[in-house]
């Protein structure tokens, strides 16, 4: 059987033509052409202010623009982690040795450990964890010791300030550092997923995939000030999220949570929940969530999206239909061609 370090991982076509975030209108768009904006969003874009023939051309400019951005974004990625690694020289070396237990919450290593032993459960592993919602399953749990923490806000302040290329690191945040391109998957986010993550998750979303997660996306969000504040509502391309605390000091920006994006009425009574450095925050994708506004200071946040081909090669989570594949660059979305072992789809209820 292929391995996930060698298996071709893919997107779903649909990344150029789906789910395109325009900011001032809080909208999520499909878009194809002309024609078929104005026929399917119409009404709805004018209620949002898009009136004049001038918003609309703006509009239609922007979204061809993001198109175009997304189709060269697996090259220009590549080729900015390579510019990276030949040419960055890091603030913290140490960060970039292979991820040890002394990086990590004493509580997080017992969960994993807990979570791989003969007979561990669902109900045994909560003694590890801090249930935030049940009804949602979202859960809380310490992941990085505060120096580790500190450690890797240091590094990331150091490549922000640096001249090197930077790539946003998803289609809704404009400030922060894509993980892969720094040259932190294989050191960080690869083990966390593999040593720790697998085996807690499993336990905890076995229907989601949490037992055969093969790939991830891994990106730190900032926001400050004068540069991004908040983050509208929105649903992540991933089966599983983890989304962790790392810094600094500062006021507003929390969490919050609807039910999943299926669901009518989804946003009715939103669940908040505060950042704490050094904890993560465990929910399905598809559950909607946002951020806060920030009020002071600067907030930075890793957020890792769990992939898991047994379950999403079924279904893409984007356009929720059979993935259209195209070959991609590392990870992709976390499509394969080729099938591994299968397991239940996600069934979001």
């Amino acid at each position: 059987m292929a391995t996930a370090a060698s298996r071709r991982f893919c997107r779903c076509a649909c990344f150029c033509s789906q789910n395109l975030y325009v900011a001032r209108y809080g909208l999520h768009l499909r878009f194809r052409d002309e024609q078929q904006l104005r026929r399917d969003y119409g009404p709805l874009l004018r209620s949002r202010g898009c009136v004049t023939p001038k918003d609309f051309q703006q509009l239609l400019e922007e979204l061809e623009q993001e198109v175009r951005r997304r189709r060269r974004l697996g090259q220009e990625s590549a080729a900015r982690k390579a510019l990276i690694a030949s040419s960055y020289r890091p603030a913290r070396p140490d960060i970039y040795s292979l991820l040890q237990d002394e990086a990590l919450a004493p509580e997080f290593v017992a969960a994993a450990e807990y979570s791989a032993s003969p007979g561990a459960s669902f109900e045994g592993l909560l003694q590890w964890l801090e249930i935030v919602s049940e009804q949602k399953r979202i859960y809380r749990v310490p992941v990085f010791s505060v120096g580790f923490c500190q450690a890797l806000l240091e590094e990331l302040e150091h490549f922000e300030q640096s001249d090197m290329p930077k790539g946003r690191p998803n289609t809704m945040n404009n400030y922060g550092v894509l993980i892969h391109e720094l040259g932190l998957d294989e050191p960080l986010v690869t083990p966390l997923r593999e040593r720790f993550l697998q085996p807690l998750l499993a336990l905890l979303y076995p229907e989601c995939g949490g037992g055969q997660l093969d790939s991830h996306r891994a990106f730190v969000v900032k926001y400050a000030l004068g540069q991004d504040l908040e983050l509208g509502c929105h649903y992540d391309n991933a089966e599983l999220t983890l989304n962790v605390a790392l810094g600094k000091v500062f006021t507003g920006g929390a969490l919050y949570f609807g039910g999943l994006f299926q669901a009518p009425a989804a946003l009715m009574e939103p669940l908040e929940v505060d950042h704490v450095v050094g904890q993560g925050i465990l929910h399905r994708g598809g559950q909607l969530h946002g951020a806060r506004p920030l009020g002071t200071g600067e907030r930075w946040n890793l957020v890792i999206w769990l992939r898991a081909s047994a379950v999403r090669n079924h279904l893409c989570p984007m356009c929720c239909q059979k993935p259209d594949l195209v070959d991609d660059e590392g990870f992709g979305d976390g499509f394969t061609r080729e099938e591994p072992a299968t397991v239940d789809v996600c069934v979001l209820t």
